[in-house]
């Protein structure tokens, strides 16, 4: 991570050797105007030496403020390139992952977690650096003046340093239990205060169950926070009273040493200042090693995210003129080991011609139009596209050229001319607009007081599930792929809307591969042939009227809808005669 940050780190280091060296020099000029300026009653050498003082202070302060850019400079910069990295990487990760995690826990080591570390990237290594090099002068100095004073100053450090690995550990695990009850707290106001999750709360009454358990939660957060705040209280208790005592023994020993004429005042006046430099980078570093262990526990947690692997990049492009045709060849998925979702699936659309998938929920229809994406990987089998294994081309050449229209339809919170460009960043006003006729949504937007400038709310709230499936349909006619999905396209719509959009699908479904997994058989009877799926098993195949003829699943499930049907449309009539 530092890396990038070479001639920023070589400055800093720069500023930090200077500013060490000149450190010194307040001190040693206190030795020589007790010792030479006063008693030889001497002005130009006191200016000499003041001024020395002030030259050095001058200096430093100027140092201090050109490290502080660069250092900031690198240090933000590596928190940037963390954040870019981990998002990146994120991004890229199968949908696997998201489905087994909890969304407020990544957001949380996205942007908490990074942001813990800030401090510890920003200053950690200009803390070490400078430290050391402070220490390293200081000692040198030190002997320099006296070296039985010296001796006596190094003998406390010890019982400031030792205590430092079992503090350190505890800090780490403390930490890492702490980070994973904040990822339980934003997981709870993650789903609680989204716009689904609010609207449930307040649809059962749930204020206060909900209240208790975030105030439960927090209450075992703050407990954590306390015990990590106390970590070390005692070790730092110590380190404050030696830097107490260290320059009380050498004003003893000093003193006696003067009153004995074997030193002079100015040298252990000297002595006593220059302890100040050995005591606080001791000080310093014994809270760096605490702050690494306790940042050790949240870099491990974005690195966890970090060594995940992601999704195959490697492939060939598909070329531009996809003709589109498709096959399984004895695909079988689990998502888990203990239970197969789809076994032994064989089937083949012919280009742009259309399949349809039916059966009862469960059955797995949404899963098996995930594989084509591959939104996840196969366990056997092989899906072919225009003849070649899916798995010879990149992933995001394949995904190119598919479109999908999903159950659950997702809206960013942006205006509606944002998420359908979303499909197309460079589509012109004309195409956008083409797309919302064909979509059969254009006059809905144009009655809106912002047209396509409006903003739809967080996943689309301020419009009707309709509108929002339209939308949905309208910016993959914007994509305009080879090969289109339809997962219940048209679930969502009412029956005046679902027969505009059957006629705007029709059109879209013309020239191009689709694949229309509907729990409405009435939406797939003109399909070039449907597949009936039970419990991941492929039962039954044919045209509308071949099944309905063999009298198997499909017309079983086709009776059922279409005696409700029958039945809804039969009550009104009932209820006019008991009247």
């Amino acid at each position: 991570l530092f890396r990038p940050y070479r001639a920023q780190e070589l400055k800093v280091l720069s500023c930090i050797a200077v500013s060490s060296a000149l450190g010194l020099v307040p001190p040693l000029m206190v030795a020589w105007i007790v010792d030479r300026a006063l008693p030889h009653k001497s002005l130009p050498e006191l200016l000499a030496y003041t001024g020395a003082m002030t030259l050095s202070a001058l200096l430093m302060g100027l140092l201090g403020v050109f490290q502080g850019y660069q250092n900031h400079q690198m240090g933000e910069g590596i928190m940037r390139d963390l954040r870019v990295q981990l998002v990146s990487h994120l991004h890229r990760l199968p949908l696997d992952f998201f489905a087994s995690t909890r969304t407020g826990e990544i957001v949380n080591r996205v942007s908490t977690d990074v942001d813990s570390v800030d401090d510890l990237v920003s200053g950690t290594l200009v803390t070490i650096v400078s430290n050391c090099f402070v220490l390293a002068t200081t000692i040198v100095a030190m002997f320099v003046l006296d070296w039985r004073l010296t001796l006596l100053s190094l003998a406390v450090l010890p019982m400031m340093i030792l205590p430092l690995w079992p503090v350190g550990r505890k800090m780490y695990v403390t930490r890492k239990a702490n980070r994973k009850k904040r990822d339980e707290l934003a997981s709870l106001i993650q789903e609680t205060l989204s716009i689904s999750g609010i609207t449930l709360l307040k649809l059962f009454s749930s204020e206060d169950t909900e209240r208790s358990k975030f105030a439960k939660m927090a209450g075992e957060l703050m407990k954590m926070e306390i015990d990590l705040a106390m970590i070390g209280r005692w070790f730092f208790m110590i380190i404050v009273t030696m830097a107490v005592i260290g320059p009380a023994l050498i004003w003893f020993l000093g003193g006696k040493l003067v009153i004995d004429g074997a030193l002079g005042l100015g040298t252990v006046t000297a002595f006593v200042a220059l302890l100040s430099r050995l005591y606080t980078p001791v000080t310093s570093l014994s809270g760096v090693q605490v702050q690494i262990a306790s940042a050790l526990a949240v870099f491990e947690r974005i690195f966890e995210y970090l060594d995940l692997p992601e999704e195959e990049q490697c492939g060939e492009d598909l070329p531009q003129s996809v003709k589109g045709e498709l096959e399984f060849d004895q695909v079988s998925f689990s998502y888990n080991s203990e239970r197969p979702t789809l076994e032994d699936i064989s089937f083949r659309i012919e280009p742009s011609k259309v399949l349809a998938v039916v059966g009862h929920s469960g059955a797995g229809k949404t899963s098996l139009a995930n594989l084509i994406p591959r939104f996840h990987e196969i366990a056997a089998g092989e899906i072919k596209l225009d003849g070649k294994n899916i798995k010879t081309y990149k992933l995001s050449s394949l995904r190119a050229h598919i479109g999908m229209v999903t159950q659950e339809t997702y809206l960013f919170h942006d205006t509606i001319e944002a998420n359908l460009r979303y499909a197309k960043p460079q589509a012109g006003r004309e195409e956008i607009e083409e797309a919302a006729r064909l979509a059969h949504i254009h006059d809905l937007v144009m009655s809106l007081p912002d047209g396509y400038q409006t903003t739809v709310g967080e996943r689309g709230y301020k419009l009707s599930g309709g509108e929002r499936q339209r939308l949905s349909i309208a910016r993959v006619i914007l994509k305009n792929p080879a090969i289109l999905i339809l997962d219940e396209a048209t679930s969502a719509l009412d029956s005046v809307s679902e027969e505009a959009i059957q006629k705007a699908l029709k059109e879209l479904t013309r020239g191009r591969t689709s694949l229309v997994i509907a729990h409405r058989l009435s939406t797939v009877e003109d399909a070039d042939k449907i597949i009936v799926l039970d419990h991941g098993k492929i039962v039954e195949s044919g045209t509308h009227r071949e099944l309905m003829l063999a009298r198997g699943k499909y017309a079983e499930l086709a009776a059922r809808q279409f005696k409700g049907r029958n039945q809804q449309e039969e009550e009104p009539l009932k209820l006019e005669k008991r009247d």
